[in-house]
This record gives C-alpha cells, structure tokens and sequence, in this order.
C-alpha cells in the first residue's frame, strides 16, 4: 500500500534516515513488524523562525517490495535524417534543442561560437590571472554558454512554459545528481556543470547530432522573407550553410548578432533590463540571519545539516524595483567580460557552496524611458547604455580586468573607500565611488535600496560587506520578437529566436525549456 505524507521536521531528523523512519512510523502509526520502503518526493527549508524545519513530502510503500526504475530517455539516431534544424549556440537552449531533435527523430546541427568545456577552462584562467579577455571563449561564449559557470541555479517560476520535470531528469541522465529532482530550490555547482554538459554533447554526437565549435554566425541570408542559408566563419574561412529552419540561441552577450539583424533589417526593439553591482558578504554572517543565530558556535551548530544560506531581496525605489540577482552561497565573484574594454561581474558556487563568502548581483530594474539619452541607436539603445557603464568600469578599475569597487558602508555614505576589504574577485579591485562608474540615478537608487535591505535582514550594511561593479548582463537589452503562437519571428518565418538572446528566458531551466518548445513548434510544421 502506498502513501503520500507531509512532514515538518527538524533538519537532524530530515538528514538522517533511521530518525526519518522512526518519525513516519510515529506519523503512520506503523506497528512494529511492519517494513516500508520511503521515497523523498520534495524538500524545502523553513527558516521563519528560529525553530527551522525541513518540509518534506513523501512516498511511504507499506509491507510493500519497490524497485527503483532506471531513468532512460531515448534518444533516436539521426544520422541519415533528412529532417534537420540549425541551431546557432551551444548553451542551455541549444544543447536542450538538440537533445529534443534526438527525440523527435530531427538532426541537429549545431554552430557554436566559442568551444569546448576542457579547451573554455584555459581561456577562463587568462581573465583570472592574466587580465585577457577572449571574445570568443569566456565565462559567457563557449560549450554550455553562460550557464556553465555561473553556479547551475535550476530554480524557475517558469512552470507553465514547459515540461520542468524533464529537464531536470535529463540533468540526471547526464549525470547531475538525482538530488535536484525533489529539492524546492535545485542546483548543479560550477564544478559539476562541466561534465554534464560534455555528457550532453556526447549524446549529441553518437546519435548523429552535429556540433561544430569555434563556429561563428557572421550573416543570415533570406529571399521573401524566408531563410535560405547562415555565413559561419571558422578561424579566417567563411562558410555558406544552407538551412531550412534557423534556432538562434546566441545568449544574452552575442551584440553582435542584434547587430547583424539590425543590419540586415530583420526586426529587433529595446527591451527593459537590470544593472547594477555585486555585493559580497562573508557567509557566516548571512547564514547567522537568515537562520536566526546568536554566535557562531550557533551557525557551526546549524550548518552541520543546513546548506549555506541564501535571501532574496526586492524594493521599489520611486519609480524603479531593485532586487538581488543570481544569489550564490558559499560563492565566488567572477569576471565576465567578452571584450577586452569592459567590465562585467557575475557569481558562481560549487556544488557544495563552501567558499567563505555569499555574492549576489544588486539591481536597478531599467526601463525603456531610462534609455532616452541613447534613443538614436534605436533597438540598440539599452545595449548602448550598457556598454559605456561596462567599459567606464573598465577605465575607472584602470584598464585591465581589475574591477571597480567599494565598501558597502562607504558606499550608502558617498565616502571613498580609503582600503578595500579582502573579496572574491581573483583578477582584483580598485577603490572608487561608486556612483562615478554606474551614474546618478542608478547609485542613488541602489544607495536607497540598500537601506532598505538593511531594515529586512538587519545588518545588512555592514563593515565586513563590499560591492564590486558591474552586473550588468542580467538579461539582454534587446528583444527579438517572435509570434506567440508559432515561436517564429515576426517577420522571417523560420527563424526562431530562443531563450535569453532573445528575450524569451531567464536562467538555465526556462532557457532550456524555450529551446526544446522551439523544437516542437517546428515539428508541427514538418
């Protein structure tokens, strides 16, 4: 006999399967020789109070034998398919399009700009340690896309976009641990993300699927407004590709490619986006307020089962919303740059978030009137905007991959920090004020949401706090519209833009999501 049951228990009992058993037992009122077999269904953490509980749902078999069944996703060979889709961009929406052509029965064939997970590392440890930036292969270009280093965060409010079960459990079939089909708030870790995705790859290519790296989309051509081939430049060659229908999951960084479009007078307009900073904290202190801890022995106590604390903020500041962004516990500050002039920060943890400090990005959400000064560059206005605050950022922390920053008490007091406190960011940091890099409106309105923060987790402003800039790339400033129905563009019928390049996502999960709904909207039709 099965049962499902809820439970709020204490994190010791939660971690713990003899106490577990013991407290369904109780719960179920389970004679002594009776024999079950549980199953975690969901788990989030309560931590209102200072009584924090794990809420769990469960699976409970009762005098019953369960086998646990092998997760399998079959994938068809593709090979001599005749149907195929051209996919440009390996990130998150690119791989889980090629992964659904498998499915389906359609090729793949996949153009990636920058390259492989193992040859991207090399290139990653250059910003580090030497400040050199390639455009083509950086924490944002490059087998996985952004996604791969920026922590794994699966965590979506996108439920009715798509199939989110699937794509977790396609994780899992790649190797993720099947831990992230039942936690409330899923992730992966920078250091596992990697495999993962050369296990993706792999199953790309053994079915017939096609990847091309160091591929990049240079022109699109089209007669009556119907794609008949993409331009992919290799190394110095270009290369005509014929192609019938046209993914374009290039991610929230490829400028280029709106301004290709904007060129070739396939329809693109402005969108709203955030910019903003990083702000890092130690992490025992945002473990000992979100878990309600006196000292540290308390936190040391907490941690022994908790993971690292994580918050979400967000207050309206007049007329614009600020709000944390991609909050990484237990993380690390990195430089994600994709050209040689600019500054751009994110965040990334490890899978077991055990670095001693907590990141976020801390946003003004911009609106298409904030872009008035930049109006004409059109469609292109809030790109504009951004780059001259990224490569302001870059001229200020002295021309190298050095980043602007300030203490976050010096920051809300209009005081320059006289020495910055020990940070994250490997490549460096530079004592400036702050408002001079993002501009007025937006430093004054983080100043103001700052204070507001510090009311909602006291002592949040703290001496032991810096902010480093810029967050910047928390989402494209370009839209591509697109039908809403058929996914395609509005004016070029087979095209579909996809996921965060194009305006349609928002993170790893729904960003995969988009790329395999365009998949099957272009079945429909084949």
């Amino acid at each position: 006999m099965k049962k499902e049951i809820t439970l709020a228990v204490a994190p010791h009992i939660a971690y713990n399967e003899q106490l577990l058993k013991q407290e369904i037992a109780d719960q179920l009122s389970l004679q002594k020789n009776d024999t079950f077999h549980l199953k975690i269904l969901r788990r989030s953490i309560d931590a209102r109070s200072k009584n924090i509980k794990i809420n769990l749902k469960l699976g409970v078999w009762i005098n019953e034998f369960v086998t646990n069944e092998a997760l399998h996703i079959h994938y068809k060979d593709v090979a001599s398919s005749k149907k195929e889709i051209t996919i440009i961009g390996a990130g998150p929406a690119g791989l889980y399009a090629a992964l659904r052509c498998l499915e389906l029965g359609i090729k793949p064939i996949v153009f990636e700009r920058g390259k492989d997970v193992k040859a991207r590392r090399r290139d990653l440890a250059a910003i580090n340690k030497e400040h050199i930036v390639n455009p083509e292969s950086n924490y944002c270009f490059g087998e996985g896309g952004a996604g791969t280093y920026s922590d794994g965060k699966l965590y979506t409010r996108s439920s009715k976009r798509g199939d989110i079960e699937h794509i977790l459990k396609t994780f899992v079939f790649h190797g993720a641990d099947d831990v992230i089909l039942i936690d409330a708030h899923p992730h992966i870790g920078t250091n596992k993300l990697p495999q993962i995705i050369a296990n993706m790859r792999e199953t790309i290519l053994k079915n017939g699927g096609e990847i091309q790296f160091e591929s990049k989309l240079i022109d699109i051509n089209y007669t009556n407004d119907i794609i008949t081939s993409v331009v992919i430049e290799k190394e110095t060659t270009s290369i005509e590709y014929n192609c019938s229908h046209l993914i374009l999951a290039t991610g929230h960084s490829a400028r280029d490619i709106y301004e290709l479009l904007e060129r070739k007078k396939i329809a693109i307009e402005a969108k709203p986006f955030a910019l903003g900073v990083r702000v890092e904290h130690p992490q025992e202190f945002i473990d000992s307020i979100q878990y309600s801890c006196v000292n540290s022995q308390d936190v040391n106590s907490k941690r022994e089962y908790l993971p690292a604390a994580s918050y979400s903020l967000v207050n309206q500041i007049e007329d614009h919303g600020v709000y944390s962004f991609c909050m990484c516990p237990g993380g690390i500050i990195a430089p994600c740059a994709t050209s040689q002039n600019e500054i751009v920060t994110n965040g990334w943890s490890p899978s077991k978030r055990n670095n001693p400090y907590a990141n976020s990005g801390i946003v003004v959400g911009l609106e298409l009137s904030d872009f008035e000064p930049y109006k004409k560059f059109g469609p292109l206005a809030g790109l504009q905007l951004q780059k001259e605050i990224e490569q302001r950022a870059w001229q200020m922390g002295g021309k190298t991959q050095t980043a602007p920053a300030q203490n976050l008490q010096d920051f809300v007091n209009n005081k320059v920090s006289s020495q910055l406190i020990k940070n994250s960011y490997q490549p460096g940091t530079h004592s400036v004020q702050m408002n001079d890099v993002l501009g007025k409106m937006i430093g004054t309105t983080l100043q103001k949401g700052f204070r507001a923060f510090d009311k909602k987790m006291k002592g949040y402003i703290s001496d032991d706090a810096i902010i480093v800039a810029v967050e910047s790339r928390t989402s494209t400033p370009v839209r591509i519209p697109r039908d809403r129905e058929t996914l395609q563009h509005v004016q070029i019928k087979n095209l579909y833009p996809c996921a965060e390049g194009a305006g349609y996502a928002g993170g790893i999960v729904s960003a995969a999501m988009d790329g395999v709904n365009c998949v099957n909207a272009i079945n429909n039709l084949l």
